[in-house]
């Protein structure tokens, strides 16, 4: 006998969201966006013999006044500036018109290739000019986005905009070796104005910041996975956002945005790759992947980072690009996870200081005063602070570097010795406290303390509570450092570094009243000499909390900016490639409080001097090729 047996299941309805499809156009990967830019008419035969993959045709939108004796010049131009066009996009060229009835189809010559076939669509709504994916079925426009390996590991999300105020995960997948792939729209889409003054920009977040949308690690596994995406985008990426940036995806850090060595503290996640030198090299923390990417991709024009102690400007310095420290409170941190609340500042690491000084005025608004169109006033005392001497190659860079900026601002340098202009009880009222004894351990405390309220009791409790009292993997630096500090007092460490600010602001760097100054001098340290820090280490010995003074810590106690600027290269003999390899070295340049403008655009005349060069991606910022 034959049984039949009939299940009812309850009936629901099948929920399909589209994220997008990726297909091949000449060998080059490219990701389909899921969201339409808009809607165009054609009449029928048009797309006869036109190739697709999943229906959908590689298309390129004019700009509405493209005449046809400008199209070779036109692709000539966007072959040349845009990494997303190609010729595969200029088989069906689109040319708006009034309507179907007076549209016109002919054949051009544009590349060598093939004939390209120009028609006239009809749209309701303005389609920018660049390359598309048309679906042929209903006419819907869709934004390209070429596909790129994250080969320096640098990434935690790849992300795509919803035009929604939320972000979701960019799903594409290129060859790659254990890496992620992301998307980039072209540049073309995109037209700066005085209200999107960053239109198509690309820049990547350092992954301690919210999206909404996105789910937030800290560089932490437990935490990705504990808690859901978050909801909000905080008031620092907003802006960026809101002036037209392009936020293409989150990076790594190291954990809980703590100082760590690259493979022997990194537990949870790998460390970035630098790509300087034998690319081997420690990338530095805890911008991490801010760094390194932005010396590696010249797809990314810019990364978003933190820095409390040095997450900025150390990443900066070893990867061979320009990185700020802004002046202290500059800019709300709101859903932003604290190390320091009275240290943490936000910033940038960029190639391009004209850039730099864009994001700089978007970010930080009424903060920040750009001097890009006005002539400054740069002060002319020039103050050095444990610089090296000329006897090494690294410190002959640092040294020419000063003399070439005294001359250029007509000024001198001198020397600074803070702990010892401490001393003067006629300009410090706090000169009898010992300087060494009364900052040794201001920042370890402050750093190894500032989580304990807003991220390490409530993360402990939660996963407690969700993993039956468990207690979640933190990597051995941070929980060294936690446990370390807990044993000093929070309230005397903030009380010194207040008393160092309130000192060091007025007597040492003051700002004037001319805003076209800013600052009474410029202090110059030693960023990077190019000393090598080879991630292949395999040390035994728990990690320490980074007591004592040193130059770096001036801007982090007193709220100054500090800006990273790359000056140049030293050779030395790596272990690894058994051959000779370059190095960065980068000078550290300190203003007064507020006066972050004035180095921006420092910068940026310093360029156009020949004193600083603008660094190249690859394994030397000259743009050598990357070693793998």
């Amino acid at each position: 006998m034959r049984l039949s047996f009939l299940v009812l299941l309850p009936v629901s309805a099948a929920k399909i969201t589209p994220t997008g499809s990726t297909i091949l156009l000449n060998e080059i990967a490219y990701y389909i966006s899921p969201h339409s830019i808009g809607n165009i008419a054609l009449e029928e035969h048009v797309l006869d013999g036109i190739e697709s993959a999943f229906g959908f045709s590689p298309v390129s939108v004019l700009a509405q006044e493209t005449r046809p004796d400008d199209l070779v010049s036109v692709f000539s131009t966007w072959n040349a500036t845009d990494d997303v066009f190609q010729p595969g996009f200029a088989q069906l060229i689109l040319n708006e018109t009034q309507s179907l009835g007076t549209s016109t189809t002919q054949e051009v010559e544009i590349f060598t290739q093939n004939p390209s076939t120009v028609v006239g669509y009809v749209t309701k709504s303005k389609v920018p000019k660049g390359p598309y994916l048309l679906d042929k079925e209903t006419g819907n426009l869709h934004q390209a986005y070429r596909l790129y390996d994250d080969f320096a590991g640098a990434f935690t999300e790849a992300l795509l905009d919803n035009n929604d105020g939320t972000f979701q995960v960019l799903s594409a997948k290129v060859v790659g070796s254990a890496t992620l792939t992301i998307g980039v729209p072209s540049r073309l889409y995109y037209e700066p104005s005085k209200e999107k003054p960053l239109a198509g920009v690309r820049i990547a977040v350092k992954d301690i910041f919210s999206l909404a949308g996105v789910k937030q690690s800290n560089g932490n596994r437990a935490w990705y996975h504990l808690y859901p995406p978050n909801n909000v985008t905080g008031t620092a990426i907003s802006r960026l956002v809101e002036a037209g940036a392009v936020i293409v995806g989150t990076q790594k850090l190291s954990q809980f945005a703590t100082s760590e060595v690259a493979t022997v503290d990194w537990v949870d996640y790998h460390s970035p790759f630098n790509p300087r030198g034998d690319g081997y090299q420690d990338p530095s923390s805890s911008s991490s992947g801010a760094g390194a990417s932005v010396a590696s991709y010249r797809w990314l024009d810019a990364a978003v980072g933190t820095d409390t102690g040095g997450s900025i400007r150390s990443p900066a310095g070893v990867n061979g690009v320009f990185g700020n420290r802004a002046s202290h409170g500059i800019v709300s941190l709101d859903h932003v996870m604290p190390l320091s609340e009275p240290l943490d500042t936000v910033g940038f690491l960029v190639r391009d200081p004209a850039l730099w000084d864009k994001l700089q005025a978007v970010m930080y608004e009424s903060n920040y005063t750009s001097l890009a169109s006005s002539q400054p006033k740069y002060p002319t005392d020039i103050m050095t602070v444990t610089y090296p001497n000329s006897n090494t190659e690294a410190g002959a860079l640092l040294n020419e570097f000063a003399a070439a900026l005294a001359k250029f601002v007509g000024g001198s340098v001198t020397t600074l010795d803070v702990a010892n202009r401490w001393t003067s009880a006629e300009t410090n009222s706090h000169a009898g406290l010992n300087f060494t004894e009364t900052f040794n351990i201001t920042y370890p405390v402050l750093t190894g303390k500032g989580q304990d309220d807003a991220v390490v009791k409530p993360f402990f409790a939660d996963y407690a509570k969700h993993y039956d009292g468990r207690q979640p993997f933190i990597n051995p630096s941070p929980l060294a450092r936690w446990a370390w500090a807990a044993n000093y007092s929070w309230d005397e460490a903030l009380q010194n570094k207040t008393i160092f600010a309130g000192w060091f602001n007025s007597q040492i760097l003051p700002p004037v009243d001319d805003p076209l100054q800013c600052s009474s001098s410029l202090v110059l340290y030693a960023g990077k000499t190019g000393t090598q820090s080879p991630r292949n280490r395999y040390d035994i010995a728990l990690p320490m909390p980074f007591t004592g003074f040193s130059a770096a810590r001036m801007s982090v106690f007193s709220g100054c900016p500090d800006f990273i600027y790359p000056l140049g290269e030293v050779s030395r003999f790596s272990n690894l490639t058994n051959h000779d390899e370059n190095l960065p070295v980068a000078v550290g340049i300190l203003a007064a409080k507020g006066c972050d403008g004035l180095l921006a655009r420092l910068a940026i005349d310093l360029v156009d001097e020949g004193i600083l060069k603008v660094p190249e991606v690859g394994g030397s910022i000259d743009g050598s090729p990357i070693l793998f």
